[in-house]
């Protein structure tokens, strides 16, 4: 973590003015005032609804050492160590992008509409099998969270894989200038965040903002087999480009797939050696390319990539493997939601063998604009009788997936819920030794809550 005197501090930051004694030495950085603030600089952020310079009193009886405060923000405690900035959030991002570039550090940068909280996680399983790597931890992978990030990284820390996210145009183009990576990566373009910005174009335009803080001659990780990717990566002529994916014209590609019950094998046009990663899915196989693609950036052996991959801890809620009544299964996928994730969603239980039944639940997929509904009928009618024997929906939304799926599957097979107890009761009384039951939907569905309950 960041440590330094207020005097260091104070020169980090543009434009601040110190208000404490210059020696006091802060251990880190907090913007919650319910955190363990002990020898930390507190950072007060003001928002729509609340005003952290609020509890900046407060902060420093639990221990923090000083506090940011906004020049413009009146009645500052005058018997606190302060330093005063312009803006305490852009002080917060400049704070952290000083620390990064006094940081002997390489940097990973993750972004995409699905697939980069696994990718990172994979990165990150590869790289610690000889570097000493951090990582973004939980959802901190916005305008404050990659910041707070970066200000937590040790400095005997050898490679920082972070994850970059968005909701609309500008954001990753922040973040990569804060983080400045030697290596970015694009997992996918998908259909997340239609609602703000529109179209699929736009979010390639979005997601390759990630360059825009990439350095020279760095490496540009993308998923070669989309067209909105490869209609615009001719611009980028002072990075390397590796493209990985399924079709035969990537640098990376797998050869051989095998979905096990715990996991998935594969081989790629690299090598003979087979890798398992202990997560389900063809679509984890692309993001476990993109990481093996990364670990060869880094000159890492084959063998100590494979034990990696194979040791990986994935981050909860992302085809997480349950224990379920009755002798079942559960994968917990209930994080996010969108057309292209609900299709390798479906395409993954759809590939399992060795069950009795297979089962879906299928929530709301949010943010997709007015072409919502279709998106949902597309879902349900994608789904296939021969290979999946009962499909649940939740939500208001989730009443289309379902319509959808009644063009392929009888009544009796589809069920839809507005309830989430209902449908735990309902799917509950049904489950079956050997059966598997597949849970996804978007965040704000909060299908987790069906996997508690149907859990052993």
């Amino acid at each position: 973590m960041i440590i330094r005197t207020l005097e260091q501090i104070q020169k980090m930051i543009r434009n601040a003015e110190l208000g404490g004694e210059a020696t006091l030495t802060i251990h880190g950085v907090s913007i919650n005032d319910k955190d363990e603030l002990t020898g930390k600089l507190f950072i007060p952020i003001k928002g729509e609804r609340f005003n952290g310079h609020d509890f900046v009193k407060g902060a420093i009886e639990k221990g923090a050492v000083a506090a940011l405060w906004n020049k413009n923000e009146p009645n500052y405690p005058k018997d606190v160590p302060l330093i005063f900035v312009d803006d305490t959030l852009e002080a917060l991002q400049q704070l952290s992008e000083s620390y990064r570039d006094e940081l002997d550090i390489k940097i990973v940068g993750v972004t995409g509409s699905n697939g980069k909280t696994s990718t990172k996680d994979m990165v990150y399983a590869v790289l610690s099998t000889v570097f000493a790597v951090q990582k973004t931890e939980g959802n901190y992978n916005n305008h404050l969270g990659l910041p707070l990030t970066i200000l937590r990284t040790a400095e005997d820390t050898d490679v920082l894989v972070l994850e970059m996210g968005m909701s609309s145009r500008g954001e990753i183009e922040l973040l990569s200038k804060l983080s400045k990576p030697d290596v970015a990566i694009i997992t996918n373009i998908g259909e997340a965040h239609l609602q703000d910005l529109g179209s699929r174009d736009e979010i390639a335009e979005a997601k390759l903002e990630i360059t825009a803080g990439l350095k020279d001659n760095g490496t540009l990780v993308y998923v070669g087999d989309e067209p909105l990717l490869q209609d615009r990566i001719h611009r980028y002529t002072n990075v390397k480009l590796v493209p990985f994916g399924q079709d035969e014209v990537n640098e990376y590609y797998p050869v051989l797939v095998k979905q096990e019950k715990n996991g998935t094998s594969f081989t790629t046009n690299k090598g003979s050696k087979e890798i398992f990663i202990p997560v389900l899915g063809r679509h984890n196989v692309y993001n476990a390319l993109a990481a093996i693609a990364v670990g060869q950036l880094f000159n890492l052996s084959w063998d100590d990539m494979i034990k990696g991959l194979s040791q990986l801890k994935i981050t909860q809620m992302r085809s997480e493997i349950i224990p379920g009544k009755n002798g079942s299964t559960v994968i917990n996928d209930a994080y996010n939601a969108s057309p292209t994730s609900m299709k390798a969603a479906i395409q993954l239980i759809q590939e399992l063998e060795g069950y009795n039944r297979r089962i879906l639940v299928l929530g709301d997929m949010l943010e997709l604009g007015d072409l919502e509904e279709q998106f949902h009928k597309d879902t349900g009618a994608a789904i296939d009788p021969t290979k999946v024997e009962l499909v649940y929906t939740f939500g208001e939304r989730g009443t289309w997936i379902a319509e959808g799926a009644k063009h392929n599957f009888s009544e009796e097979n589809v069920h839809s819920f507005l309830d989430k107890a209902d449908l735990i009761s309902h799917l509950s009384a049904q489950l079956k030794n050997q059966d598997v039951v597949l849970v996804k939907a978007s965040r704000g569905m909060k299908l987790e809550e069906v996997v508690t309950g149907l859990k052993e």
